[in-house]
Parts: structure tokens; sequence; C-alpha cells
């Protein structure tokens, strides 16, 4: 059974004082054991504060980003382990905003992910398609190209310890979403191509949405049979619009 996972990605918003308040809402009002697992992406200035935020709970953390490289001369970077050193359990790789404004290619996109997963931390993998590659047909193109870079260079057995997010870049921050069905035959078409390698492990891949995930449509896209939850961006600024989506996800799948 694929448990559905909930990630919460700031980007860069919040301060050490609105944290605070937002996690500690979160843990008021968030059961014991969510039926999905949860997880925070603060910015990196803040993942040891919320870390501690979050000892004991069961909500985990997760990095917005991290370096391919292992360590050295980058500065400005963040390792895998430093990640790991302080907390996180999750990353962030290959976000739309990553690969759009600083230009990360495919491949650097795939190293990020063979870096987080060499390290122990679970890669949250995003691909998706821009408007106009919607507008050609070409959506099946994009996503499987993003998606076999990282499979030649890790393996299927990688994202049994990983995380797929399909986010049409046409859906994200615009308030344009994609119709429930529009999802989940992106995401179908995703577990076919990773059980054209291995059957077992697409079965078990969880492949989550991130495209405009709100309170008043989540559960609608969560219960697609493909859909195992979502990567939220600014619904996850707001502790009851996303304690909602955390609970739209409901049981394992």
């Amino acid at each position: 059974m694929r448990r559905p996972i909930v990630a919460g990605n700031w980007k860069m918003h919040g301060s050490r004082s609105e944290n605070a308040r937002l996690v500690e809402d979160l843990l008021a009002h968030s059961a014991a054991a969510p039926a999905a697992t949860c997880v925070l992406c603060p910015p990196f200035v803040y993942l040891q504060e919320v870390a501690r935020l979050l000892r004991d709970s069961a909500l985990s953390l997760g990095g917005q980003d991290v370096c391919a490289d292992v360590q050295g001369a980058f500065t400005g970077e963040v390792s895998a382990a430093m990640l790991k050193d302080v907390g996180c359990e999750y990353v962030i790789v290959g976000h739309s905003e990553r690969r759009l404004l600083y230009r990360e290619s495919d491949q650097m996109v795939a190293r990020k992910f063979a870096a987080a997963h060499a390290r122990g931390l679970i890669p949250i993998l995003c691909v998706g398609e821009q408007l106009a590659d919607r507008d050609a047909g070409r959506t099946q193109e994009i996503v499987a190209r993003q998606l076999e870079v990282v499979l030649e260079l890790s393996g299927a057995g990688a994202l049994e310890h990983g995380v797929v997010a399909y986010e049409p870049v046409w859906a994200i921050g615009t308030g344009r979403n994609a119709a429930p069905e529009q999802a989940q035959d992106v995401h179908a078409f995703i577990r076919a191509r990773i059980a054209a390698r291995d059957a077992r492990i697409a079965a078990a891949t969880r492949i989550v949405y991130g495209g405009s995930v709100k309170a008043g449509n989540a559960a609608e896209l969560f219960a697609m049979p493909d859909v195992d939850g979502g990567l939220i961006g600014g619904a996850s600024l707001k502790a009851d619009e996303f304690l909602t989506i955390l609970a739209a996800a409901g049981p394992g799948k």
C-alpha cells in the first residue's frame, strides 16, 4: 500500500516568528500520526530551527534543493550530507523554478537526485511541462525525458526510496489547475514508464501532484488512483488550509 505524502514547499517565505506560529498550529491541530506523511520544506536558513520545533512529532523535515556535489568550493551551495546533518529526511530536486529561473538541466537534476539518494535522503523529483508544451501535445515527451535521465543514472530501484512530483508549470502560482483527470493521465503515464523497468517499484512509487493545490480541490485530485498526495506551495503557509489538504490525502492506495 502506498502511504500518501503531502509536502509543503515554503519557497522563499517565512521568518522565525512566522515559522514558529505555523508549526505550532500544525502540531496543535494535526493528528499524532497523520494518515499521510507530512513534510515541511522551509528555506535553508530555518532548517535547524524548524527541525527543533518538529522534534518528537509525526511531521518530517525537507530541503528545497541540494547540491549535486559532495563537498568543495561551491559557495552558497548545501550538500546532501549537510541536509541530513540538520535533520532532513526529504529534499526537493528539479522544481520547475530551479529548472526555469536557474537553468538547471535534466542532467543536473539527475545528479542532484543521485546525490540525495546516496546520502539516505528521500528525493522528491519534480517533472512537468510548460504551457506551450501542453498546447503542442508534448506533455508525455517532456515528462518522459525528465524522468528517463534520472532512471538512467540512478536506476528504477532508487525510486523505492523516492517520490515523483508532477507539476505542470502552467498551473503553478497561476491559480489555474489541471483537472483531476488530466493529472491522473500524466501520473498513470509516469507509473507506466517506471513499470517498464520494474513493475514492483512502479506500483510502490508515490507520485504526487503539484500545481495550485488548495483546500477546495485537494480531495478531488487525491481521489484519482495514481495521485498519492501533493507538493503544496502557497497553501502550505496557511495552517488551516494545509491541514485540510493533509486530511484530504486520506488512507493509502
